[in-house]
């Protein structure tokens, strides 16, 4: 059967699957699922992804969740070419950056992500039925997250949380890129795959000021875009129409933003 993978072209988590199946050269069968409809929460998906996520990577009829357990299974099963270092204490920083990116920067992610481009389908149904199907969402974590996002747009104070985890997501980025080539050494490794997707969210949107200001970083993302697994596993799917398209969206949103670091640079001052 092969490899297939459940995913959605913007989901950040998705696209570090699909780099890392790229950069091994690994043939796959896509499956998209529609995210705003919450197709992920299908019985059907369920069975396979119990959070009701993407990715959901399937082998040989066998589920592997969670995107950085499946980098990891990938790797694993695949070792070359090679995506985790050989020394331990550059596999240590690869590790704790991915747990980084899962545990802070995914959700401050979604906060700045998802009103604009997951919330449209549900905001034009009736209340009761947006209720319903947030109900149904897993984890309470998440189900709390998309409400409050839902109801109050970029109002909400996960909004605020997200702007200050990137913000020093980038403002760290740009100390360890001084000194070396790659965020875990000189290698291209799992944590650039696992990290590159969560610059795609500021490059789509228009929001290119905010990493582009600290020069390692630009650097970093920019030779990221050029490797022919980024291009086939995430630019490929944005289109010049589609990428117009959350320009627009996403400035009322980077005004927020900027008023929010603003505020914060007040505060640090």
């Amino acid at each position: 059967m092969g490899l297939q993978l459940y995913t959605h072209p913007m989901s950040p988590c998705s696209q570090k699957v699909r780099i890392v199946l790229a950069e091994k050269g690994l043939p796959w069968d896509k499956i998209d699922l529609d995210l705003p409809s919450k197709a992920n929460l299908s019985a059907d998906y369920l069975k396979l992804n119990p959070a009701g996520v993407v990715p959901t990577l399937v082998e040989d009829g066998k589920p592997v969740i969670e995107s950085s357990t499946i980098c990891e299974y990938l790797e694993d099963r695949y070792p070359e070419p090679r995506m985790r270092p050989t020394e331990p204490h550059q596999i240590a920083s690869m590790r704790n950056w991915m747990k980084h990116i899962d545990n802070k920067l995914h959700p401050s992610c979604g906060a700045l992500q998802w009103p604009l481009v997951m919330a449209d389908k549900l905001k034009l149904l009736p209340q009761e039925e947006q209720d319903r199907i947030m109900a149904t969402v897993p984890e309470k974590p998440r189900r709390e997250r998309q409400t409050r996002l839902l109801k109050m747009g970029y109002d909400a104070p996960d909004v605020i949380d997200g702007v200050g985890v990137y913000e020093k997501t980038i403002s760290d980025l740009e100390v360890v890129l001084a000194s070396q080539k790659w965020i875990a050494g000189d290698e291209f490794s799992l944590a650039d795959a696992a990290m590159a997707p969560y610059f795609q969210t500021p490059y789509q949107f228009g929001w290119r000021d905010w990493y582009e200001s600290r020069p390692n970083v630009a650097d970093w993302y920019a030779r990221c875009r050029s490797r022919d697994s980024y291009e086939s596993a995430v630019s490929a799917d944005f289109t010049d129409a589609k990428l117009n398209d959350l320009r627009q969206r996403g400035e009322p949103a980077w005004r927020k933003i900027q008023a929010l670091l603003k505020e914060r640079g007040s505060k640090a001052a």
